[in-house]
């Protein structure tokens, strides 16, 4: 970057000398406008270093139509080249008066210095509406070496910007260019990609095996890329790893590359160096902490007390000498946080609630704050102690207060339940049962974790966009999920008993299974018919203004229109008595105005 300024800056003292030369010469002189000239286009030759490589026929085949019947409008730009020309400007317009037919072309003639033609072709073609991505940004990779991004910016009218993301996406390995061209990857996510060096994105394209998959691409991009402003160390710290400095003014983050991630967001994408902070801000912390006689907590629990990232953390704590405790054993406070209404509203987002509920729910909030408070403010009367508890996936920590959890002890460690012992205090039976508990609780996260990946891939695709009419297997999840989620215990007995059959000694797998088996298309319409009459508004918003309410009304009348007729004139009767109550009174009010006034 460093050598890039300084040939862009010498450019500039090159230039301006030559303007003022230029300008001397020219005192007093007449310039010369170069004419238009109708030129033999056998004469004329594509430039073979022009930098725009891609022409789309069709449009070259609609422009030549246009040609034939109107001519060439604009004249193209040419340079002398030994017994010819040599396009400078208007390659398109060339190739598409030679599919044309025609002999002769509209041209001017200008003297080129060598070192100005690319340039020339380069912003010619950068103006463009139909310039491709990647040889967009490659050629404003190129102009880099002359300007800086704001004048890049200013020559060819875009915003600085997009200028910056541009010369990111410049940076993309061929592999990704490719997809970008093809239409399959979102510049977005090119211009992401293109954020990590150029062996990190190798490796992430062989790993996709040649099949381009969003999903997994941008798994990739969020390991790799870390938001520093939840980072466990002070990004302005020039001295943690002094070769590379302070975060906020690293080239590595994507607020000082064109704010890539969003207007200010600060996004590491250099793996091994924030790593190593997070790893010397940790063994800092264990120093601190060994030096300050403070209990340091991490957050693992005895399922979690084998995995290799954990092992590796309690034993860095105990060449500190530190003792090392999970957190089952332990009754831990963390400093309350009052709450508002805005948080409030966020936690029931997915939930209509009126502002009356909501300042129900806050006060409530409030009740539990004012315990937790308490409880926080007086915990050294209670036997607990001042600590730090280590979020070890982050090395972020936070202060707690914390205490050993009461056990019942009774002389020997098995008298103690299997789950708070250790594997030493354990038989081999014992040790047999906890390992096994242990695998049991890692497939369950893993299936968690498989799972919300399948979803998660699932959303990124068209499938809520399909057309098709709702499979069987479609209808049968849709019913299942319809019934667990939307429909309360004592409906689901009143109105949709056996809904699973005898559901003893079924795996879930199974159970599906007999439900798609046995399943009936009037037990999915029976279930949305059941959701359509419980999911109206009551009350104030009622059917004249709630559309959810109005479309029931409009439904209903198909089904019960006598009775729903019977109603709605029992209320047109005695409305119109309120009515001519209301008439009478109002004409005897106004006799009495008109008295009063004469």
């Amino acid at each position: 970057m460093e050598a890039k300024a300084k040939k862009r800056a010498a450019r500039k003292r090159s230039n301006g000398q030559g303007t003022k030369a230029k300008s001397s010469e020219t005192v007093g002189k007449k310039v010369t406008v170069p004419q238009v000239e109708m030129l033999d286009i056998g004469l004329v030759s594509p430039d073979p270093a022009q930098p725009r490589k891609t022409f789309d026929e069709q449009s070259l085949q609609h422009l030549a139509q246009s040609i034939a019947e109107h001519g060439v409008l604009q004249p193209i730009t040419v340079r002398k080249s030994g017994k010819g020309f040599i396009v400078v400007m208007g390659e398109r317009r060339y190739r598409a008066s030679k599919l044309a037919g025609l002999t002769t072309i509209p041209a001017m003639v200008r003297e080129y210095a060598d070192s100005e033609i690319l340039e020339v072709q380069i912003i010619e073609n950068l103006q463009r509406k139909d310039v491709e991505p990647t040889e967009e940004a490659e050629a404003i990779q190129y102009l880099l070496d002359h300007y800086e991004p704001s004048e890049i910016a200013k020559r060819l009218g875009r915003s600085e910007n997009y200028i910056r993301q541009r010369i990111k996406l410049a940076g993309l390995i061929e592999g990704f260019k490719a997809f970008v061209r093809s239409g399959e990857m979102t510049l977005s996510l090119g211009v992401a990609v293109a954020l990590f060096e150029p062996g990190e994105q190798q490796l992430m394209l062989e790993s996709l095996e040649g099949d381009f998959q969003v999903h997994r691409i941008k798994r990739m991009i969020d390991s790799r890329t870390f938001d520093l402003t939840k980072a466990c160390f002070d990004v302005t710290d020039k001295t943690l790893v002094p070769k590379a400095g302070a975060c906020n003014v690293c080239p590595f983050n994507a607020a000082n590359q064109g704010n890539l991630f969003g207007q200010g967001k600060m996004v590491c994408t250099r793996t091994a160096c924030f790593e190593n902070k997070k790893t010397k801000t940790f063994m800092q912390l264990l120093k601190r902490v060994k030096k300050e006689g403070l209990k340091l907590i991490p957050d693992i629990n005895k399922y979690w007390v084998d995995e290799e990232h954990n092992q590796w953390v309690m034993a860095q704590m105990e060449k500190q000498g530190l003792e090392v405790h999970l957190t089952d054993g332990l009754d831990i406070l963390k400093e309350p946080v009052k709450p508002t209404m805005e948080s409030i509203k966020e936690e029931h987002r997915h939930f209509e609630h009126s502002e009356e509920e909501l300042g129900e729910f806050l006060r409530e909030a409030l009740e539990s704050f004012t315990e937790e408070k308490e409880g926080w403010d007086n915990a050294e009367d209670h036997g607990f102690e001042k600590g730090i508890f280590l979020h070890t996936d982050t090395y972020r920590t936070e202060a707690i207060f914390v205490r050993p959890r009461e056990e019942v002890q009774s002389g020997s460690p098995g008298a103690r339940p299997l789950e708070n012992r250790k594997m030493a205090e354990c038989t081999p039976e014992e040790q047999i049962v906890k390992i096994n508990a242990r695998e049991l609780r890692k497939k369950q996260i893993e299936s968690n974790r498989q799972f919300k990946e399948v979803v998660e891939m699932v959303r990124e695709t068209d499938y809520i966009d399909r057309k098709k009419a709702l499979s069987t297997d479609e209808m049968v999840a849709i019913s299942i999920s319809l019934f667990e989620n939307n429909i309360g215990w004592e409906d689901q007995r009143e109105h949709f008993a056996g809904f699973f059959g005898d559901d003893h000694n079924l795996s879930n797998e199974e159970l599906v299974a007999r439900f798609k088996t046995n399943f009936k298309k009037e037990t999915f319409h029976k279930l949305l018919r059941f959701l359509l009459t419980r999911q109206v508004h009551l009350g104030e918003s009622n059917h004249t203004n709630d559309l959810t309410n109005q479309s029931f009304y409009v439904a209903m009348q198909s089904f019960y229109k006598d009775k729903i007729s019977g109603i709605e004139e029992t209320y047109v009767e005695s409305r119109k008595k309120r009515e001519a109550r209301i008439k009478e009174r109002l004409a005897t009010l106004e006799q009495q105005a008109k008295a009063i006034e004469d």
